[in-house]
C-alpha cells in the first residue's frame, strides 16, 4: 500500500451474503408493518419507535443483492402508510407545511448521495447511497406524518420510556455477564454481541445498537425529553423516574465519555431556563471566549477536547485528531468528500464524529446543511417557546424549551460519534416534533391574531346582520368560527410570510381566499 493511496481493497460491496434475520424476527417486523398500515396514527408512531429501535440492525434480509435491515423493510411499510393516508384522507406529509428543517434534510441526505457517487464513480456507490436516501427519507418523512402536533410528541416521549427500560434492563445484564442477550437471534454481529469488549475491566455494554457509544447516547439524549413530560400532567410524572432511571443506567453501562457529555450537556441546557432571556448575549460570549483561548493558548482552541476523559479511558486524542486533521485538509475534501482518511495518520479512519465524517466522506456543502438543521431546530423550537409564553402557557413553553435541550445533547454528542444504526430514529423523531411543535403554536398564535371586524371584510357577509358595521353576535361567531378554521389552513403559508419567505397579506385576505373551501 502506498502511503499516499490508503487500502488498495477499499470497495463497495461485502455485507452478508445471505439473510441474517431470525425467523420469529421476520414474522415480527411483518406483522408490525401491516399494523402500521392500518392501525391509527399514534397506535403506528410506538410501534414503529418500538421496532425500529429494539430490533438490532445485523438481522438483514437480502432481496435481489440488496441488503435490508429490518429498519428498512418497515420504513417500506412507512412509505405505504403515508401514500395511503395521502390518497385517502389528503394528509400532508408535512404537517403544519413544508419547513426549513425538511428542505435541509431532504439536501443533507441527497447531497450526501450524490457526492458518493460522484466520489466513488461505480454501481456499487449508487446502491449504497440510494440505500441511504431510501432509509433517511423513509424514517424521517413517517415520522413528520405520524407527529403532527405537541400530544403526538408527548405519545413519542412515553413511547420512548418504554423503549429505554427494555435497553436499559438488557445492558444492565450485559455489564455483568458480559453477553448480550441479542446473541440469541444470530445474525451478522452473533459473534460481536456474545463477546462484548471491555475497557478498564468494566464491559462496554450495548444492547440493540452497534456500538457501545451510539447505546449509551441513545439514553443520554432521552433526559431532557422525559423531564419535558413533567410539565404535561400530573398522570406522566411517575414515568419520569422510571424513563431518567432507564437513561442513567444506559449511560453508565457503555463505559464511554461521549454519552456522559451529551448526558450532561442536556441537564445544562435545562438548567439554562432562567437565562432564556439572555442566550443571545451567552452565545456571542462564548464564541469570544474560544477566540481568546485560541489566542493565548499553545495548541489550537480544538484540542480541548483531548483534555476530556470522564471515564479514565477516553479515546479524546483521537477525537482532538479527527478535528484538527479534518481542518488541515480541507483543500482535500470540501468538493466532495474523500475516498479513505487511514492515510491522515493513526486511526484516522474511524471518524467517530458526526461532523468530521460528513466533512470527510461528503464535503462542506453536506457539512453546512448539518449545522443549518441544528440551526433551526433550535431556532423553531425558540419560536414556539416565546409564543408559548407570550399566550401565558408557562408548561408548553417549558416542554419546548426542552426539545430544545434535547437537540444541544445531540448536537454535542455528535462531537464523539456519528449516527450510522437506528438511533437516527431518535434523532429524525427529535426533529419531527420541534416541527410538529413549531407549526401547533404557529397555527394557534395566527387564531388568536385574528380580529373580529376582518369577519365583516367577507363578501359573503357584506350586508347581513350589520348594523352601524358591527355584526350581530350570532353571524359575527359564525364569522370568527370560519376566519379561525381558513387561518389555520394556512398556518403554513403565514409563517412564510413572516419569515420574509412570500409576500404578508392580512387575515381578511387569507379568510376571503379560503371562504369558498371552507
Amino acid at each position: 500500500m502506498k502511503p499516499e493511496q490508503g487500502p488498495i481493497h477499499l470497495r463497495f460491496g461485502g455485507g452478508p451474503g445471505d439473510s441474517t434475520v431470525h425467523p420469529a424476527i421476520l414474522l415480527a417486523v411483518l406483522i408490525a408493518g401491516v399494523l402500521i398500515c392500518v392501525w391509527p396514527r399514534r397506535r403506528a408512531l410506538v410501534l414503529f419507535l418500538a421496532s425500529t429501535i429494539l430490533i438490532p440492525m445485523d438481522q438483514v434480509l437480502l432481496l435481489g443483492g440488496a441488503h435490508f435491515p429490518m429498519l428498512r423493510l418497515l420504513a417500506l411499510f412507512g412509505f405505504v402508510r403515508m401514500l395511503r393516508d395521502r390518497f385517502s384522507s389528503k394528509l400532508q406529509i408535512f404537517s403544519g407545511g413544508f419547513n426549513r428543517i425538511d428542505l435541509f434534510v431532504i439536501l443533507y441526505a441527497s447531497f450526501i448521495a450524490i457526492n458518493g457517487v460522484w466520489l466513488f464513480a461505480e454501481m456499487g456507490a449508487v446502491v449504497n447511497q440510494a440505500g441511504v436516501l431510501y432509509t433517511i427519507f423513509g424514517v424521517y418523512f413517517l415520522l413528520r406524518t405520524l407527529i403532527r402536533d405537541e400530544d403526538d410528541a408527548v405519545v413519542a416521549i412515553r413511547a420512548l420510556v418504554g423503549i429505554a427500560v427494555v435497553v436499559a434492563a438488557i445492558m444492565g445484564y450485559e455489564a455483568l455477564t458480559g453477553h448480550n442477550p441479542y446473541a440469541f437471534l444470530g445474525g451478522a454481529n452473533v459473534r460481536f454481541y456474545a463477546n462484548l469488549a471491555a475497557r478498564d475491566g468494566r464491559f462496554r455494554a450495548q444492547g440493540p445498537f452497534e456500538h457501545s457509544i451510539l447505546a449509551g447516547t441513545f439514553g443520554a439524549v432521552l433526559v431532557p425529553l422525559f423531564i419535558a413530560l413533567w410539565w404535561k400532567g400530573k398522570k406522566n410524572r411517575w414515568q419520569i423516574g422510571v424513563g431518567l432511571a432507564a437513561c442513567t443506567v444506559i449511560t453508565l453501562a457503555c463505559a464511554s465519555s461521549t454519552p456522559i457529555l451529551a448526558y450532561a450537556a442536556g441537564i445544562f441546557a435545562l438548567c439554562l431556563w432562567p437565562a432564556r432571556a439572555w442566550l443571545r448575549a451567552i452565545r456571542w460570549g462564548l464564541v469570544v471566549m474560544l477566540i481568546g483561548l485560541h489566542i493565548v493558548m499553545k495548541g489550537p482552541v480544538w484540542s480541548l477536547i483531548e483534555k476530556i476523559d470522564l471515564t479514565g479511558g477516553s479515546s479524546s486524542w483521537h477525537r482532538y485528531m479527527l478535528v484538527d486533521q479534518c481542518i488541515r485538509h480541507f483543500s482535500d475534501w470540501w468538493l466532495r468528500g474523500v475516498k479513505d482518511t487511514s492515510v491522515w495518520g493513526w486511526d484516522m479512519w474511524d471518524t467517530a464524529n458526526q461532523y468530521v465524517g460528513t466533512a470527510d466522506s461528503s464535503g462542506l456543502l453536506p457539512l453546512v446543511f448539518l449545522i443549518a438543521i441544528i440551526v433551526f431546530g433550535f431556532k423553531y423550537a425558540g419560536k414556539a417557546r416565546q409564543v408559548a409564553s407570550k399566550q401565558g402557557n408557562k408548561n408548553s413553553a417549558l416542554f419546548v424549551w426542552a426539545l430544545g435541550a434535547a437537540l444541544f445533547a445531540n448536537a454535542v454528542a455528535f462531537l464523539g460519534i456519528g449516527y450510522f444504526d437506528q438511533i437516527i430514529v431518535v434523532w429524525y423523531g427529535l426533529l419531527a416534533m420541534i416541527s410538529a411543535t413549531f407549526a401547533a403554536h404557529r397555527a394557534e398564535s395566527v387564531a388568536v391574531e385574528i380580529k373580529p371586524q376582518s369577519a365583516s371584510l367577507i363578501p359573503e357577509f357584506a350586508g347581513m346582520g350589520l348594523s352601524g358595521g358591527v355584526m350581530n353576535s350570532t353571524l359575527m361567531l359564525r364569522a370568527e368560527e370560519i376566519a379561525k378554521a381558513a387561518l389555520q389552513k394556512t398556518a403554513a403559508e403565514r409563517g412564510r410570510e413572516q419569515s420574509g419567505e412570500t409576500e404578508v397579506r392580512d387575515d381578511a385576505a387569507i379568510t376571503r381566499r379560503h371562504f369558498t373551501s371552507l
